[in-house]
């Protein structure tokens, strides 16, 4: 007899879950998430201040100007978790803080050398044994690789734009 977990509905045959392909993307995002656990916590760094100095970087990349409203919207924070995130990034020496434009109330945030070089230090490991593994790949599947996987972000993306606009589930009936 097959007992399947709570919350799930009854099978007749085995589970079928996800397609392979999906379950290793699951995989692999679980075991990114905990390399930045571990590398984020061996430096007194939390996932969340990580994630901010990619949101960070990425928008210096293009040059877009990233503020504390970039950063509460790009992370899902509120305004006071927002707030104590740049002031543990400005204490551990990673973010500044800059007032810029003329009425000078807007406030920039960029990501200091400081923040470049312990962000190499702590990725370098994960760099290192991801080339080797690319470097298993000729470029053509490289090239492959790289539209799949912008793909499943793009999918990703419109996903959680769509699950933001779900309306709440709502609690179940006591009755």
């Amino acid at each position: 007899m097959t007992v399947d977990p709570p919350g799930r509905p009854e099978s007749s045959g085995p589970p079928s879950g996800p397609p392979p392909l999906v379950r290793l993307l699951q995989e692999f995002s679980l075991e990114a998430n905990r390399y930045v656990d571990s590398a984020g916590g061996r430096n007194d760094m939390h996932r969340t201040d990580l994630n901010a100095l990619a949101v960070i970087m990425q928008h210096t990349a293009r040059n877009q100007i990233v503020t504390p409203g970039v950063l509460r919207k790009e992370l899902h924070l509120s305004s006071p978790a927002t707030t104590a995130l740049i002031d543990r990034l400005h204490s551990s020496g990673h973010v500044i803080r800059e007032r810029q434009g003329t009425d000078r109330r807007q406030v920039q945030l960029r990501m200091t050398p400081k923040a470049y070089r312990d962000g190499g230090a702590m990725f370098q490991p994960l760099a290192r044994h991801m080339a080797a593994a690319m470097a298993e790949f000729t470029p053509a599947e490289l090239d492959l690789a790289t539209r799949f996987m912008t793909s499943m972000i793009e999918a990703t993306v419109k996903a959680g734009q769509e699950a933001a606009q779900q309306p709440s589930p709502s609690p179940a009936d006591p009755h």
